[in-house]
């Protein structure tokens, strides 16, 4: 299994302003150090108008400049939100990249949600076939000598196109998902998942297993089938076991919080967390029935501890959620953090169910430059070695 990091560009902002030199010369030095270290890929986010959450507008941008400053890990757009872009920009900025870093570009895709959408003056109804409409043409402006098109939202004349890509035929081409159905389509155009949903590895084995199977007969959007998992985690390695893990499960249950873009004011939002990390666990079902109305019901059946879903109480609370401990977030491999021995033990979580590629999220704004740095070096020199197929150095 091969380890990477995904970056939103976080940082603390105690007044509501971002630090925004200072977050893009940390993130610089982070990636140099992961590169040093052999992590596999950096995936860098397309991100708009998400004020202190993500600083990350334009990943062909700071990718460019990495390109410059490392030397092996791989640059990956996670990802490219293709209604936002004409599909020729596109294809000549990825292929761009990928010259600049010798051939080391990753190319996810996605469409975003509403907010940003309706912001960028896109119809949120239209993005599905905007992307599918897109994937299409991307790969054949690099595979093409004389490129056109005639579809729905985007016409070209024949054209030639430079560059083309460093990568022959192409880059790995990937798509950005939080559910199953996203899952399935990526397994029949033969594209790699980036799946950024957080979820505790038991609850996606099932899912990986059908993505496999449907990927070995697809019809490849590109000109290759991408076989690859990727599976997104908060992750933290230090020196003191406990303190890593709490560190995590901040990070993890901040980054999900009331008002953040992945989540919403909603108990629904908050009880799909739930399921997403394995249930409620036995010994949090007292704390959470108080939480649900359910405390005082004599005849009330124990609620799920598998991931099958909560049932819907009236009196519900949303900070039910905030209740699941660190210790078990670690153990059902929602987060991958402590030290070294528990981060081998989480990433083993996930390696089990066939993960390819572990997506950790390091830098937020609850964690520190320093501290993120110290985890990125224990990972690098600690974890990274216990597994075959990663980079590791020593």
């Amino acid at each position: 299994m091969k380890f990477s990091l995904l970056y939103e560009m976080q940082r603390l902002a105690p007044d509501g302003v971002v630090d925004e030199a200072a977050t893009i010369a940390e993130v610089l030095e982070q990636v140099e150090l992961a590169d040093r270290l052999g992590f596999h890929t950096v995936w860098f986010v397309e991100h708009h108008f998400l004020d202190t959450f993500s600083m990350s507008p334009c990943p062909e941008v700071i990718l460019a400049a990495l390109s410059q400053r490392t030397k092996n890990i791989r640059l990956g757009f996670g990802v490219v939100i293709l209604p936002y872009h004409h599909p020729v920009r596109v294809a000549e900025r990825v292929a761009m990249v990928d010259h600049l870093s010798g051939g080391r570009v990753e190319f996810g895709t996605g469409r975003s949600g509403p907010f940003e959408q309706v912001g960028l003056g896109i119809d949120p109804r239209e993005t599905r076939d905007m992307w599918a409409e897109a994937l299409e043409a991307v790969p054949a402006v690099w595979t093409s000598e004389e490129f056109s098109w005639e579809g729905k939202y985007w016409q070209v004349p024949a054209r030639k196109v430079l560059p083309k890509p460093l990568q022959k035929p192409h880059p790995p081409i990937w798509v950005a998902a939080l559910q199953p159905a996203t899952y399935q389509l990526a397994a029949e155009k033969g594209i790699g998942v980036l799946s950024f949903a957080a979820n505790a590895p038991a609850t996606i084995e099932g899912y990986v297993r059908d993505y496999r199977e449907r990927v070995a007969t697809a019809n490849p959007v590109g000109a290759f089938v991408n076989n690859q998992w990727g599976n997104f985690t908060i992750a933290h390695c230090g020196p003191d076991n406990a303190a890593a893990r709490e560190t995590a499960a901040h990070a993890i249950k901040t980054f999900f919080g009331p008002g953040r873009p992945y989540s919403s004011a909603s108990e629904d939002t908050y009880r799909q967390l739930i399921q997403q990390w394995g249930g409620v666990p036995d010994h949090l079902q007292a704390a959470f029935r108080g939480y649900f109305g359910e405390k005082d019901r004599p005849d009330a059946e124990p609620l799920p501890s598998s991931g099958d879903g909560l049932a819907t109480a009236a009196g519900g609370n949303l900070a039910a959620w905030q209740r699941m401990d660190a210790g078990t977030l670690c153990d059902r491999g929602v987060i991958v953090a402590g030290d070294a021995e528990s981060c081998i033990a989480g990433a083993r979580l996930h390696e089990a169910v066939g993960v390819d590629q572990l997506i950790m999220l390091m830098q937020t704004e609850t964690v520190p430059h320093g501290e993120v740095m110290r985890s990125i070096e224990l990972f690098g020199t600690k974890v990274l070695p216990a597994f075959e197929g990663a980079l590791a150095v020593a």
